[in-house]
């Protein structure tokens, strides 16, 4: 399988994220914890997959804390809630991350899975491109490629998950201009981790452009410009008999018609 990320390069980003800078965690974070109160289970065996392990130890002090490598260090059945957290959008893998995190869970047990989906950055893309194509006549893969929500569903019926869920919350923030946004993203530890990015620092009237860009055609009305990040949230449950089942085709004894107490009506049949 082709490398879409280095591995390397997304790791050292990694370990110089600041703290203070871990805001879309926080979001995260907040929002699983809303999600698990609202299921009615005590989970007592959760793991979490993360790239930012001090940060998720903190918040949920008593999981089990696992990196997102290739191979996740997770035991077979062993959990009832795994959490895989902020590392999706940077996986060479995701359909196997997701298989590994399916393996880990009994019976009945829950994966949330929440990560950055396509529209993140879609105002830092847009300018980007448009300003290297005006300047150096090409493009460079500068931004990872994420999944559209309407695709990500149907991951989670390939890693063999029951009662799949995908939804997404975007979120905007505001910067004083692009180069904030991009100093920001560095703090984050979500700067450029891919394999194929350019290797030598990028021409400055490139990145003047760009900001120039962003400024035109995405300033708010305080003057400051927004960037989108939009939170995706994959929900499933690993197979058990005791979850409901879908009905054999053609097994339904009341109609839906008498059930919405409407009048049905026949499709036109085509006469040669």
């Amino acid at each position: 399988m082709p490398r879409l990320v280095d591995r390397p390069a997304l790791l050292r980003n990694r370990t110089r994220a600041e703290p203070d800078a871990l805001f879309l965690h926080d979001v995260v974070a907040d929002q699983l914890q809303e999600r698990l109160e609202e299921v009615n289970r005590t989970f007592t065996s959760m793991a979490i997959v993360t790239g930012f392990p001090k940060f998720w130890q903190a918040r949920f002090p008593h999981a089990v804390i696992v990196a997102d490598d290739d191979v996740l260090t997770l035991d077979h059945q062993a959990h009832d809630l795994v959490l895989h957290v902020m590392c999706l959008h940077w996986a060479n893998d995701p359909v196997g991350q997701l298989v590994q995190s399916r393996h880990a869970l009994k019976p009945d047990g829950l994966l949330l899975a929440s990560f950055l989906g396509g529209q993140t950055l879609h105002e830092l893309r847009a300018s980007l491109a448009e300003a290297e194509a005006v300047v150096a006549g090409g493009l460079s893969p500068r931004i990872a490629p994420m999944g559209e929500i309407r695709d990500l569903g149907a991951l989670l019926q390939r890693a063999g998950f029951a009662l799949p869920v995908a939804d997404g919350i975007p979120l905007t923030a505001s910067y004083a201009n692009a180069f904030h946004l991009m100093h920001d993203l560095r703090k984050m530890g979500e700067n450029n981790a891919l394999e194929h990015r350019p290797r030598h620092t990028t021409r400055r009237n490139i990145m003047t452009e760009a900001a120039t860009i962003y400024a035109e055609n995405f300033t708010n009305e305080t003057g400051r410009v927004d960037a989108t990040f939009e939170i995706i949230t994959l929900t499933g449950w690993a197979p058990a008999d005791s979850q409901p089942q879908p009905l054999r085709p053609g097994s339904a004894k009341t109609r839906l018609a008498d059930a919405l107490e409407t009048q049905e009506t026949p499709l036109n049949q085509s006469k040669d």
